[in-house]
């Protein structure tokens, strides 16, 4: 008997298809932070199940510029089941509860994007519509005084969560990490070659593709490099840096570029000597026609520059960096020119772009490193046979893009949501039409401070209301629910909360005393 034609679908297999054979050969192209961090995870999680080599040249500078990162780093390093003093010590680092943004809402305004979650979720919305309510009406602090984090931020202070204590706020402390992308990818690179990765030393002289007809036709088939090797393999990995050896240079991927919404195109880098105290935070200051990026480590501070070289000159960047120092500049600015936006395809043929490679997103929310991390962790989720599954490229492809432009969408909106008169580069952000979808977002909290996460993004609620309300976008009204309830008890409710992360911040230590206590690296 033949099944009624609304239940064929339900009987339906795809053809038998002959199982490719596994992947033998990873080569990645490029250390630095992404090559090493590619190398590591990947020498973790195939278990020596595939070759994997590395090649670089150490004539060949990186960037090297990331030293801020955000919380999900440490999901990253528990992977690679990574000591976390250790990792502290090894790479001069400090510990990181957010970023403060001085001066992009208007000159001598600042704010914290702090991480963690604000309040206590009790009632029937979110907790910030009830602080909203009264602080519209004149009522209630700022946003921060009911985030441990930022408080602690504030003071100085830092310590890790105590889990041992739920229903305190010290349980909900959450963290990152700056250290130097230098000394990071030292350490990585030795964990590395530990399990197994073979590192060569040299530069790329020549790229050969596949060109014999078939599925693998216009694929990577080998490097050759300037002493006469080839390194030949089946999966590559381009981490070469903006200069995109194999996802542009030889594949022609293609390019989506976003300098239209994010006109900064250069970059000024110098370190500078520590100035105290020790803070558990970045900070982000702008400036006439840019902002400059404040990280501190345990042996010095590391600034820079971001600017529009439209709108002020390289001298003039130049001068305005050494003037915003905490301390003595330790070298000369290290200029750093790039383009704002993303391959087209970060996985193409047997190519997957890894960093700088694939794309870029200035700092401004810690993100870079995290884009390598993303990339790393879907393509271990994907990780292809020697067939390269089309649908699977394609899905990987689709969730990248998906990563980018929710970033993209999130730092557009730092220099949207400005009101400052003192430059043309800053009321031409201002002025500037932004992608929809942001519209969309923040016209929904204006009406009524709603705001939804969308699918598995990486920013949450919290990360949008810390930021539109910094930058001074105001909603009409709250969220009608929150009348429900008496106001003198949201009132009490909210007194409460903000009491006892008070006193939870001054029982903490001191973010140099606990750096001092658990993982403090010696002087270079």
């Amino acid at each position: 008997m033949q099944p009624s034609p609304c239940l064929q679908g339900l009987f339906y297999s795809a053809p038998m298809q002959t199982p490719n054979p596994p992947l033998k050969d990873v080569v990645i192209l490029g250390g630095g932070t992404a090559g090493w961090m590619t190398a590591a995870a990947l020498a973790k999680v195939l278990r020596g199940r595939c070759n994997i080599t590395l090649v670089e040249s150490d004539e060949i500078g990186i960037v090297g510029v990331g030293e801020a990162t955000i919380p999900p780093i440490k999901l990253f390093n528990k992977v690679l089941e990574l000591d976390e003093d250790e990792f502290v010590h090894r790479t001069q680092g400090t510990f990181k509860l957010g970023i403060e943004f001085v001066n992009w809402g208007r000159l001598g305004h600042r704010y914290t994007h702090g991480f963690g979650v604000f309040g206590q979720e009790l009632w029937t919305v979110e907790f910030h519509q009830y602080w909203l309510k009264q602080w519209l009406a004149g009522k209630a602090p700022d946003l921060e005084n009911y985030a441990i984090t930022r408080m602690a931020a504030k003071a100085n202070k830092f310590m890790r969560p105590a889990l041992d204590m739920p229903q305190s706020p010290l349980s909900h402390i959450v963290y990152a990490f700056h250290f130097d992308a230098g000394l990071y990818a030292r350490y990585l690179r030795g964990y590395a070659e530990q399990r197994g990765v073979r590192r060569i030393e040299g530069k790329l002289r020549q790229v050969h593709l596949h060109t014999q007809a078939g599925p693998q036709q216009g694929h990577v088939q080998a490097l050759a490099l300037e002493s006469g090797q080839r390194v030949e393999g089946q999966l590559f990995i381009d981490c070469s840096g903006f200069r995109a050896l194999l996802i542009e240079q030889a594949l022609a991927t293609g390019w989506e570029d976003w300098s239209h919404w994010l006109p900064c195109d250069r970059a000024l880098a110098v370190p500078c000597e520590n100035a105290s105290p020790l803070t558990p935070y970045t900070r982000s200051t702008a400036h006439r026609a840019g902002w400059q990026w404040r990280i501190p480590l345990q042996h010095r501070t590391g600034n820079g520059h971001v600017y529009s070289s439209a709108h002020v000159s390289d001298d003039e960047a130049a001068a305005t960096l050494l003037a915003h120092l905490d301390g003595k500049a330790l070298a000369e600015p290290r200029p750093i020119k790039f383009s704002t936006g993303k391959r087209r395809k970060t996985w193409h043929k047997n190519v997957v772009a890894v960093g700088l490679a694939g794309g870029f997103l200035e700092p401004l929310e810690s993100t870079s490193i995290h884009l390598i991390q993303t990339a790393i962790g879907k393509l271990i989720t994907m990780f292809p046979d020697s067939g390269f599954s089309a649908p699977d490229v394609d899905e990987f492809n689709a969730q990248m893009d998906f990563e980018w432009t929710r970033i993209r969408d999130f730092i557009i909106l730092h220099y949207h949501l400005n009101q400052r008169t003192d430059s043309a580069f800053w009321t031409a952000c201002r002025e500037m039409p932004v992608p929809e979808s942001l519209q969309r977002r923040m016209a929904l909290y204006a009406a009524h401070g709603r705001i939804f996460r969308e699918a598995s993004e990486l920013f949450t609620e919290v990360g949008w209301l810390q930021v539109m309300h910094g930058q001074g976008l105001r909603p009409a009204a709250h969220n009608p629910l929150v009348d429900v309830y008496p106001e003198a008890e949201v009132a009490e409710f909210l007194d409460g909360i903000r009491g006892v992360i008070a006193k939870c911040v001054d029982v903490m230590p001191t973010h140099e005393q606990f750096i001092a206590q658990h993982c403090k690296a010696p002087p270079p």
